[in-house]
């Protein structure tokens, strides 16, 4: 008796298990979304799953804060970049691993040896094990809920780091949100939405969350096809004013460094390269937040369409374009370049961000955050100077129009940071040379009455063409450095 029922639990097993390897069967009354990762949604249960079909393939994964928490001081802006990696899915057993590559340390050698020498002898990082619930042929359906759901953009420890209080994400008011994920043949999207339940012991969540027993916020899980092989990249040059990626390649010469850079920097191809001035093959573009009121939405569009006249000076016509964000499109998607209006309850940084392929420095996705208070403290600043209070109106348009130019210059800084520059502090000293500068207004008087006319500059400076040549142009000489200006 005893080995029959034995034999019907093992019948009934192998029945079990042959209906969890099968995809098709176990995910037959769930949403299904097709794209670069199939993902499905088990809405009765709030349970969400990758199809994994590419084992041991690189990616890059990239982690956002979708809708932040509206305090400078704390510093989780919405559309903040968390980190960007290369990740793998990995199989040891009946667990699925999500590693990371350390492309810190390589070895840029033809010699699979010499490579896996140095991959062997540095750390990876295994950010995430699923189970595997199912499998059909090579793809394997893996339970992603709780890497969905987990603290990617790192938010406890930062409240926790400025005693902003003690939380933990309350899993009975968080969900993998449908709504706002998406897919493509090039990226999945994926996005939660997060409860964090706790005690706040600082002042700055208080000011800006409704209750101060918890906050919600949305994360995002962005994952992308890597580029193709069409990008070579170029190396860094000390005198010229770009950002760079750095590694250290243990294949290099002994009479070499170690110590490899390469600039930060779009794709940028000519359609005719034996033109001196050519159209690219695919321009460059960046597109406004549709939640940009008027006239800021002009004055930014205006700025950052200065850089098409350093492109040009590369040798590409229309290379640099600013559009508005088509409607409905999605600001995160990696697809778009983006200038982001990010409102705070103080005034707060601007910056600009990037998605950068690690293994090269090309710019996948730019992506420019504007603090949307600036140009009221920039119009508060004209006020200061101008004391608008004798009932000469002719003021607020002066006072009006120093924060507009300040808001296009600030447009075009930003902007200039997403595709490569770094800072210039020596332009206010050297006629306005850079628009990468942190310009102070230039305030003339004239007839004894202050003059803000020329507060801002206008356009892109001498250098920025050259830093452009020397980033985008091809063939481009390090002796353009050389060039005084």
């Amino acid at each position: 008796m005893k080995k029959l029922l034995f034999l019907v639990s093992l019948i009934s097993s192998i029945n079990l298990f042959s209906q969890q390897v099968n995809i098709e069967s176990f995910t037959k009354d769930f949403e299904k979304k097709e794209g670069f990762i199939n993902y499905y949604w088990d809405d009765n249960n709030g349970k969400l799953y990758f199809e994994i079909q590419n084992l041991d393939k690189e990616l890059i994964y990239v982690n956002y804060l979708s809708a932040g928490v509206g305090s400078n001081d704390i510093g989780l802006d919405r559309g903040q970049i968390g980190g960007t990696r290369i990740i793998k899915f990995v199989k040891i057993g009946p667990k699925m691993l999500m590693v990371q590559p350390n492309y810190k340390f390589r070895a840029l050698s033809k010699n699979t040896e010499e490579i896996n020498s140095v991959n062997d002898a540095f750390a990876r990082s295994t950010i995430w094990g699923f189970q595997i619930e199912a499998k059909s042929g090579n793809s394997y359906l893996i339970d992603a809920t709780e890497f969905a759901m987990r603290d990617s953009h790192m938010i406890i420890s930062r409240l926790k780091r400025q005693n902003q209080g003690t939380f933990k994400i309350d899993n009975t008011s968080s969900s993998f949100d449908p709504s706002f994920s998406k897919n493509f043949p090039l990226n999945t999207e994926i996005e939660s939405f997060l409860t964090f339940r706790g005690e706040a012991t600082g002042g700055w969540l208080n000011s800006v969350s409704p209750s101060s027993e918890s906050f919600s916020v949305r994360t995002r899980h962005s994952f992308v096809k890597l580029p193709d092989e069409g990008y070579s990249p170029r190396k860094f040059d000390p005198r010229a004013g770009y950002g760079a990626m750095t590694f250290y390649d243990y294949a290099s010469p002994i009479d070499d460094n170690l110590h490899v850079k390469y600039i930060r920097r779009h794709r940028l191809k000519k359609k005719y390269p034996s033109q001196k001035l050519s159209e690219p093959v695919e321009p460059i573009i960046y597109y406004l937040d549709r939640g940009v009121p008027e006239p800021v939405k002009s004055a930014l569009i205006e700025g950052a369409a200065w850089w098409n006249d350093a492109f040009e000076s590369a040798g590409f016509k229309n290379a640099f374009q600013i559009k508005v964000l088509p409607e409905g499109a999605d600001l995160l998607d990696v697809r778009y370049n983006v200038i982001q209006w990010v409102h705070r309850s103080t005034r707060g940084w601007s910056y600009g961000a990037s998605v950068v392929d690690p293994r090269t420095g090309e710019i996948i996705k730019g992506h420019v955050s504007l603090g949307s208070l600036r140009v009221r403290q920039d119009y508060l600043i004209a006020e200061g100077l101008l004391r608008p209070y004798d009932g000469d109106y002719s003021k607020n348009n002066a006072m009006k129009k120093m924060a507009i130019e300040r808001l296009r210059q600030l447009s075009a800084h930003e902007v200039g940071h997403t595709i490569g520059l770094s800072h210039n502090f020596i332009s206010s000293a050297r006629q306005r040379k850079s628009v990468m500068d942190y310009p102070h207004p230039l305030i003339k008087l004239s007839k004894n009455k202050i003059d803000l006319s020329d507060a801002y500059g206008q356009g892109i400076g001498e250098w920025d063409k050259l830093a452009i040549n020397c980033l985008y142009k091809l063939n481009a000489s390090p002796l353009l450095l050389n060039k005084r200006l």
